[in-house]
């Protein structure tokens, strides 16, 4: 793995350790039943963060398999597998 690969790696750990600790935020909001707008706030936050991580993870996965594409026989397959990685990932963005 080179360097920049082990930054993205470490972005997205970083990242996911910050919306662990939004995500316990707002369960402590909702135990000490704070107001609704301020924690639909939060959920919201949480969501664009998450999604966030995702985008960062599918390029990745995108690069790897462009890069699989080209040294591989069956081209078309390869891209056929990243097309629907990306629908899926879409689909619940």
């Amino acid at each position: 793995m080179d360097e920049t690969s082990l930054e993205s790696k470490e972005d997205i750990l970083k990242r996911l350790r910050r919306i662990e600790g939004q995500v316990k935020g707002i369960h402590k909001m909702i135990q000490e039943e704070k107001n609704c707008a301020d924690i639909l706030t939060q959920v919201s936050a949480v969501r664009a963060a998450i999604n966030k991580v995702g985008n960062l993870v599918l390029q990745k996965h995108s690069m790897t398999c462009i890069q699989n594409a080209l040294s591989h026989e069956d081209k078309e397959k390869v891209l056929k597998e990243l097309s629907k990685t990306m629908q899926n990932f879409m689909n619940f963005t």
